[in-house]
């Protein structure tokens, strides 16, 4: 790719001129979706919160928290927006590295921490660091970088398939031994994206899908508690004190809130009915207390972020910039896939897994990581917009 170079003079005036050309509506909709996110998870958390020991039996405690988060997730992505690119790649390796050797971390009895069941967190004292999370970052930096460099195998069985199929089959292990089986769909469709988005040969993709699919259902088939959560899916009703319980009153919620919602903070199914509310769940209770109108909403600024990313991605292909194109088509693969399987299960159409629904549900890590990776992808855009006016980025 061939860039004009200015005189230091002219380069000092073209970054004065073009350093605030960013995408000034993708910071607004993601600002807002956190500002949303935080009234609803005050709003859902606030019964728990009361009932809860270890929260002091304070009602603001999970807000005080989430807000805490929040900020913490705006410096991060205000530090990760001054990472040009080519440096996100040349650490992407690394990066993936870390991310395994924080998978395997977590694994270690006495170093992760187990909570109803599954080892997922890192115990900073603090706060709670959430390996997968951070890992699809790791893995959508990973397969941009093995996408370009392996561009002219992308072709070949041997040189483009296994080597990937192999590294995301040691991910997905580790991510199945917690076990997160949200985190390992997610991750996932990011890699196998990522690698169709890089011109993988289509009958490699086709059996790669066939494969996925395959996998998918032996995981199911041999895990009885996997299975009873799709049987549970299928028919709630049929057992609502039992494994349909967080199901159906998830549809009790949206039942409830009809067109328009019982009104903010009158939700009932938060009052200890529906478990995680304010987490894997949140929007059933958006749905309860804001209604067919709240959750419309949700889905068009989803939507809306999904397309830019695809936009952004598209404009840095015309550039002849192949990373940072797949990096942020990426990006918006793994936001809409998030939040398709989070409402999905909120609303009964896919079985239940604990997936957030991003930039509202509380936790720490998942804010975090997702709020570098929209930071990564304003980065992306605001390059762009610096090599179409001839700039050096």
């Amino acid at each position: 790719m061939r860039l004009h170079y200015a005189s230091a003079g002219q380069a000092a005036a073209g970054q004065r001129t073009a350093g605030a050309d960013y995408d000034r509506e993708l910071i607004w909709v993601t600002v807002l979706l956190l500002a949303f996110g935080l009234v609803m998870v005050y709003s859902a958390s606030i019964a728990t919160a009361e009932a809860s020991r270890s929260a002091g039996n304070n009602t603001v405690y999970f807000l005080v928290r989430h807000a805490i988060y929040v900020l913490i997730s705006l410096v991060a992505a205000v530090i990760a927006f001054q990472v040009p690119l080519r440096l996100w790649q040349v650490a992407a390796p690394f990066l993936f590295i870390f991310g395994l050797a924080l998978l395997v971390l977590v694994l270690i009895p006495g170093i992760g921490r187990e909570v109803n069941g599954s080892r997922r967190w890192l115990s900073l004292y603090v706060i709670n660091l959430q390996p997968s999370e951070l890992m699809k970052m790791c893995v959508l930096l990973y397969a941009a970088d093995y996408a370009v460099r392996k561009a002219a195998f992308m072709h070949s069985l041997r040189h483009a398939f296994l080597p990937m199929f192999g590294v995301m089959l040691l991910t997905g292990a580790l991510l199945l031994l917690e076990p997160d089986f949200g985190a390992f769909a997610v991750i996932t469709v990011i890699a196998i994206g990522i690698l169709f988005l890089g011109g993988m040969n289509w009958r490699l993709f086709a059996g790669l899908i066939v494969m996925l699919v395959a996998g998918f259902l032996l995981l199911i088939w041999t895990s009885p508690y996997r299975m009873q959560r799709v049987i549970g899916f299928m028919d709630p009703w049929a057992d609502p004190y039992g494994k349909g319980y967080q199901l159906s009153h998830a549809l009790i919620a949206f039942g409830r809130g009809e067109w328009f919602g019982v009104g903010l903070g009158a939700s009932v199914e938060k009052l200890f009915y529906l478990p995680e509310a304010h987490t894997d769940f949140l929007l059933a209770v958006i749905g309860e207390e804001l209604g067919f109108a709240g959750v419309l909403t949700l889905v068009l600024l989803f939507g809306w972020m999904v397309w830019r990313a695809f936009a952004i991605g598209r404009r840095a292909a015309d550039l002849e910039r192949a990373f940072p194109a797949l990096v942020a088509q990426g990006i918006g693969l793994w936001i809409g896939v998030q939040v398709i399987i989070n409402m999905g299960v909120n609303m009964g159409v896919l079985p239940t897994k604990g997936l957030t629904l991003p930039l509202m549900s509380f936790g720490g890590s998942a804010i975090l990581v997702t709020c570098c990776a929209l930071a990564v992808l304003l980065r992306v855009d605001w390059e762009n917009r610096q090599l179409a006016r001839g700039y050096t980025v």
